[in-house]
Order: C-alpha cells, then structure tokens, then sequence
C-alpha cells in the first residue's frame, strides 16, 4: 500500500513538472496596441485582440521562434526559451515596412530614404521580378511601368530599353552607379546581366546628365549588385521551358578573412532549339548559348568606410536565320544567316578615402570584343571604356553638398567603311549640387555639370529639383533640367547592320540636347482593415532640339541618320497603384499615356515604334490554408508607328493593341525550396498573327532577285510583286507564343 502511495505521488509530480506551457506576448506599433497581427510559432499561427496580446497554450518545453507579421509592416522574428518551470513572455513593436523609406542612391549620388530624395526614384527588389521569372535584366523590365524591352531585329533579337517612349540610346545603363552599358554593350550587353545578381534596380526617369553625363538624356537605370553582407551562404534558381530554353543561376560567398568576403555568381543559359511557328524558313527565336561569371569583394574598414571591387566575364553564341542555316555557313552568301560572338569582361570598384571628410573614389573599366557576320557581312569590333570619378559627400548647416570630377575614355574600332580609324574619345567633367532645407517640409536641389568633349567641345547642363512634403503624407516634387547625348552611331543602331536598306548619314552629327520638366506626386493610404493602397503620379514634358532619329521613310530602300531641322516632343503622365490587403492579396498596376512626336518644316509626325498608352500589372495572391502562392503578371501596348518598305508592302503601318501575360504558381512547403510553374504569354500572341509576314522578302535574303529601276528603285516582279528588299525590321513584340515553364529555387541562410 505504502508502495502504491509513493508511485502515485511520483506520477503526480511527473504531470504537474512536465506540463505544457505557454508562449504569449503583446504587438505595438508606435506603443499602441495592434490588432489581427498574424503571430506565428511551429507552424500554428494566432492573431492578435483588440488590446494586441496573442497567446500559444500546451507549448512543450524547449527554443522557439517566434514570428510577427502584419500587413504593410516589416516582419519580426524573435527567439524565446520555454523551460519546464516557466512560460515565455515576449513583444513586438513593428516599423512600417514602407517603400517610401527604402534607401536610393541613384537619384543624387548619395544614399538617402525614398521619401527624402527631391528627385523621384523607382526601386525593384529581386522578388519583384520573380513573379514571371526570366533569364535577364533585360526581359525582367517588361513588367515596369513607362520602361519597354524593343526588339530590334526579327532574326538576331537585338533590343534595347526604352524610357517614357524615347529610343534605346536615351537611356543610361548602371552598374554599381557606374555608366559602363553603353555602345556595343547597349545592342548584345544588356541580356547577358543575368538576375541574380541583382540587390536591386532604380529608375529614373527624365534628364539626368546634370550628374551622369551623355546618354542619360531620357532616364537611367542603375542596376545595384549584390554584396555577401546581404546575401544567402547560398543560392540557386534554375528553370526550364516548353521551347528549351534553360536557365541556371548559382551563388554563394565565403569569407576570406574577419574583414574580407565575397560573393561569387554564375549564370549559364541555353536555348539551341530552333523553332518556326510562322513559317517564313526564318528562326522566330535567336539560339543562344550564354555563361556570366560575376564576383564581388567587400572589405571591412574603420569607421565603415567602403571598399569594393565587382569583376564580370561575358560570353555569348548566338545565331539566328534561315532554318537550315549552320556554322559552316557562317559569312558565306549560300544560306542567310546572322551568327554574333560577344566577349566582355567588366571591373567596377569604390573606394573611400580614410580621411574624416567622406570622399568617394568610383572607377570601371570595360572591354569588349564583337565578331558577327550578317549574312556574307562581317562586323568587327572592339570597345573600351574607361571610368573614374571623385565625390565629396560635405553636409553644411541647411545644406546637403555634393562636388565632383569625372573623366570618360571610350575607344571604338570597327572595320565598317565609317570607321577608317579608331576612334578615342575623352570627356572630363566636374559637376556639383547643394541640398537647401528651405523648411521643414520644403527642399530644394540645384546643380550643375560641365563636360568638355574633344570633338564637340563644352557641354553644360544645369537641373533644380524641390520637394513639398505635405501634412497629409503626400509629397510633391518638381524637377527641371537639361540633357544631352554624344553618338555614337554603329554602336547603337543595330539596324545599320543588318538587312539590305543602305545607311546614309547626312552631314557632321552634332549631339542632341534636350530641356525637361517634370512633376511627381505620391500617397500612401491605409484602410481600417490594414490594407495600404499608395500611388504615385508623374506627368513630363521635354524638348529636343538636334534630334537624331532613323528615317525609315524617306526612302524605303536607306536609313537616314542626321540632326533634326526642327525638334522633337515628349509628352505625357504616368500613374503606379501598390496594394496590399490583409487576406494576401498584393497588386502592383501601372499606365502610361505618351504622345511622342518630331516637328520639321511645320509638319508633325509620331516617332515610330513609340506606342502612345501601355499598362503592366503584377497581383499575387497566397491560397488561404495553402503553401501555394499565385502570381499573375501582364503588360498591354497600343498601337506604335511601324516601318514600311513602300507603298506596295501590304503590312499595316501600326501594330494591333497586344498583350503579353504570365501566370505563375509557386509552392513553398519547404524551408528551404520553393517549387515554381506556369505558363508564358497565356493569350498566344505573336505579331505574326496579325500580318502576312514579318521579314521582308524573306524567301530571298540576299536580295538575288530584286530588280531596280534607273532611279535605283525597287519595280514589283512576277517573284517579288511588292516590290520589296530583305529586311527584318517590322518588329514590336517577341514572336515566341504560349509556353509552360517549370523551375526550383534554393536558398540557404
């Protein structure tokens, strides 16, 4: 009996020291409670009362993390310890997780918070783009507002980015801040940046020479890398699709020394499955066989000055052409073919001087090496760029300084007939800005920057910007200013290398400028059921005078390059909607509406391939009670100017309204592995099904049968009734249909 007493009193303690426990806290924002915060612990989840107070019950003994997560918010994890005598107790005061307050450097040249920066600056994080995965930057910007991906050419898929309508050599390519995606890079360059190693990507749209010099006459992108502070030990994304196209992205970093690390990145894509759905005998995709190798080096250093050094090598194969086209008919005149090797390599490094004052030394190099025949033409070349430049970061009472010296060197050979010598290039500038604090609300930035250019001599261009922040959050920011562009012709127009169209330049080209102006508007709302909806407006104005633009009309049989006798005009407003609600649903809409003209001999006309309204959405939504999240991506176009080869060619002279749009399902059950599929271009379309060809005499590449008149023009023939030449130019949107996709992506922490 005795015994049976001791065992049971035994069992008792055994129940009361080993009971569950719990894990209860409370969420703020601001010291005030906060309601229906989704805290999260092992896979249960409970949401906060009205007074902000969440509880976990029958917790076995152990180390938890605990997450809190709230819609609009920055998410916070936290660890906590239940033992088997006690209860854990933990809070959580969460910031707004406000995209106003993400840090900008391209804007100014200086990092400070969105909402700060009297210039407008658009930021894109990696999981933006990740919503309709792709295998570049290039591709990836289809789905940003007022930015266009165009292809050039039918045949190699050339293409370039346009800014608010205004072509490819307008708009200025970073990397790390500094302007080496220009030139050849421009044509063949911007598919080979591969996604992942992107931190981030800022847009600025306008004038932008003030700081950045030639090119940045219609906007800039920076495209912002990676460092090994901010990314996983390892990562891996990789996806195939339905035509064989195959991408693979790998990276890791490791640490060389308690002050050094690096971050090492590899991308390879490969699409060697050529495929002619609107059978003109011509591949309606380039085959490409491409690898990017990119690695980053950070130091640590007193007082956190920075030092770091990016290094990047390129190669690319590429063809496209007639189907049975080889390599043994490379350059030859038997089968049409335009086959492209790209080599390139890329330094990019900043370094801060350690000295108490902030002085910042920024330096890239780049070489560039192109081998390409188009059809029986070949095309060499070679480009080298050269960058240095000095800032001097001075805060002053009321005023935010910034002095600084620049010099470019750019050579340029090719062994066309327009270049009978390389051609070297030097422009030094200096240019400086102050930030005035008028008030509390009101700021006002005015600057300035002088080049000098040893064949076009000095080049000033002044810009002022002001910012109202308003009582009710909103802000509003005015910005003027002045561009101009140096060109460099070959280099940028793939069209006068490719096709049959004579290249005619008329006269010495002087560089273009242009005046601008520019007003912004933005608003965050927040709903009582904590959704935010923020939105932010933007309407521009901007004149060019010497406008150099490819005249495609004139005569169908040439290309015209040469400056404007009279101006051209880019108009319009521009509107972004960001939503997120608290069922999951996130929303990202964006429209553009344009009216892109030039003006010669009092007649007006719209600049061609510029559509006047264009729209890109992304919504995605996580499945209630579901590991799936669900992405729907799209953009729509209106119809673009198109250019024809004469007054018998029965293509339309404007494209359709088009639509490309995507659907992705990601499933993310695992810790470390998400799953990912869906389908590319869901309505199928291809510009092919709106017109009878795409390339013109495209069943005569070489033009063997094409008979001219006295005057040198095109007659129609019983073999070529539309009295047309080669030319593979009619080209506004990609000519690959519907196609599935599958993928996985791998991260470790």
């Amino acid at each position: 009996m005795r015994l049976n007493l001791l065992f049971g009193i035994f069992l008792l303690a055994q129940t009361v020291f080993s009971q569950d426990r719990t894990i209860s806290g409370k969420v703020n924002l601001d010291g005030k409670p906060l309601m229906d915060v989704v805290v999260s612990v092992q896979g249960k989840s409970v949401m906060t009362d009205s007074l902000g107070v969440f509880q976990f019950e029958n917790i076995a003994s152990g180390k938890y993390r605990v997450t809190a997560s709230f819609v609009g918010m920055q998410s916070q994890t936290k660890s906590v310890v239940v033992s088997d005598n006690s209860d854990a107790y933990v809070n959580f005061n969460l910031k707004e997780d406000n995209t106003l307050n993400e840090v900008v450097v391209t804007g100014t040249l200086k990092a400070v918070s969105r909402s700060e920066s009297p210039v407008p600056v658009e930021s894109y994080k990696p999981a933006y783009f990740r919503k309709n995965p792709t295998p570049n930057v290039f591709e990836a910007l289809q789905n940003v507002n007022g930015v266009r991906p165009q292809l050039n050419c039918n045949i190699c898929n050339t293409g370039d980015i346009h800014i608010n309508g205004l072509e490819g050599p307008y708009t200025l390519v970073l990397i790390d801040g500094m302007p080496i995606v220009s030139g050849l890079s421009t044509v063949y360059g911007l598919s080979g940046i591969p996604n992942s190693i992107l931190d981030r990507i800022e847009v600025v749209k306008g004038p932008a020479s003030s700081l950045y010099g030639s090119e940045a006459v219609g906007g800039l992108i920076n495209i912002i890398t990676k460092t090994a502070r901010t990314s996983p030990a390892f990562y891996a994304d990789a996806f195939t699709t339905s035509w064989g196209e195959t991408n693979a992205d790998a990276s890791f970093k490791f640490s060389a020394s308690e002050k050094a690390s690096a971050l090492i990145g590899i991308n390879y894509f490969n699409y060697s499955n050529p495929i002619d759905e609107n059978g003109d005998n011509f591949t309606d995709v380039t085959l490409q066989d491409r690898v990017s190798v990119f690695q980053k080096w950070n130091f640590e250093r007193p007082d956190n000055k920075l030092f770091s050094v990016m290094g990047r090598y390129y190669y690319e194969d590429r063809w496209g052409g007639e189907m049975q086209w080889r390599k043994r008919h490379r350059a030859g005149s038997e089968i049409y073919g335009e086959s492209i090797y790209t080599s390139r390599f890329e330094i990019v490094g900043a370094y801060e001087l350690p000295i108490k004052e902030k002085i910042l030394f920024q330096y890239s190099y780049t070489d560039h090496d192109q081998n390409a025949a188009y059809g029986a033409t070949k095309y060499l070349a070679q480009q080298r760029i050269g960058f240095a430049q000095l800032t001097w970061d001075k805060k002053l009472k009321g005023h935010d300084l910034l002095f600084g010296t620049a010099f470019r060197y750019q050579y340029y050979n090719d062994n066309t007939a327009a270049t009978r010598h390389a051609d070297h290039m030097n422009i030094p500038g200096i240019f400086a800005q102050d930030e005035i604090a008028i008030a509390d609300k009101h700021k006002l930035l005015i600057g300035a920057r002088y080049d000098y250019n040893n064949r076009h001599g000095s080049i000033f261009t002044p810009r002022i910007a002001y910012k109202w922040s308003l009582k009710d959050g909103t802000i509003l920011r005015l910005n003027s200013g002045t561009g101009f562009r140096v060109v460099n012709l070959f280099t940028e127009e793939h069209a006068a290398l490719t096709g049959s169209r004579d290249v005619i330049v008329v006269g010495d080209l002087k560089p273009e400028r242009s005046w601008n102006a520019n007003l912004n508007v933005m608003r965050k709302f927040r709903f009582e059921n904590g959704g935010v909806l923020q939105f932010e407006t933007s309407a521009w104005y901007t004149y060019f005078t010497n406008s150099i633009l490819p005249d495609y009309d004139a005569n169908p049989n040439q290309i015209i390059y040469r400056n404007l006798d009279g101006h051209a005009v880019t108009k319009g407003i521009s509107t972004n909607f960001d939503l997120v609600l608290p069922n999951g649903l996130k929303a990202t809409v964006g429209a553009t509406f344009m009216d892109v003209t030039r003006t010669e001999n009092g007649n007006t006309v719209r600049q061609a391939l510029t559509e006047r309204f264009s729209g890109t959405w992304a919504i995605s939504y996580r499945i209630p009670g579901t590991d799936f999240d669900i992405d729907y991506t799209g953009n729509v176009y209106g119809p673009m100017r198109l250019p024809l080869l004469g007054p018998l060619d029965p293509r339309d002279e404007y494209s359709p309204v088009w639509s490309i749009q995507n659907i992705q399902v990601t499933l993310k059950r695992f810790r470390n592995l998400d799953i990912y599929f869906g389908v590319k271009n869901l309505l199928d379309w291809t510009p092919a099904k709106k017109a009878p060809f795409l390339i013109a005499n495209a069943n005569d590449p070489f033009d063997q049968n094409v008979e001219y008149d006295g005057g040198g023009n095109v007659i129609p023939t019983a073999a070529n009734p539309y009295a047309l030449t080669f030319d593979p130019t009619y080209v506004y949107a990609p000519n690959q249909g519907l196609r599935t996709f599958c993928g996985l992506r791998y991260t470790l922490d």
